[in-house]
């Protein structure tokens, strides 16, 4: 999650998830996305305005029923199909491109490590998390 809020710096919010097959799902699902605004909500301390890409997780019921029920969350989600316009994107390019590239990952745990290497590496340079955005053409207003 890349938090942007004018006047301060930049920052990226991350819980990489191991698909541990108990549930069978091999991405996020509502509950972890729920479980990491609340994260980002502790962490940030104020209202999030929420810009989502329209992934169908996203509009899940249970997540919507939790959005409803906080007062200190608005969501308003990107058109379809606009890759583009999402900063995440940027995050994730920048970690295909530099850690995760060239790299024989021997356990499921090998690529974790790196992921979160990589992340760490760009949370602390808000710098590459303000490119993100900038590339989107999106700007901040107050």
């Amino acid at each position: 999650m890349t938090c942007y809020k004018p006047g301060q710096r930049s920052r990226l919010i991350y819980r990489p998830r191991k698909d541990d097959r108990r549930d069978g799902r091999k991405s996020f699902s509502w509950r972890d996305y729920r479980d990491l605004l609340i994260a980002a909500h502790q962490q940030l301390g104020g209202p999030i305005v929420l810009v989502w890409d329209n992934l169908n997780v996203h509009k899940a019921a249970g997540l919507r029923e939790f959005a409803a029920s906080q007062d200190w969350l608005t969501i308003y989600y990107l058109p379809p199909y606009a890759p583009d316009l999402n900063p995440v994107e940027g995050i994730w390019s920048l970690l295909r491109r530099g850690w995760l590239s060239n790299v024989a990952f021997t356990t499921p745990e090998h690529l974790i490590q790196r992921i979160r290497r990589g992340l760490r590496h760009i949370q602390y340079r808000p710098r590459l998390i303000d490119g993100c955005l900038t590339e989107t053409g999106l700007v901040i207003s107050r």
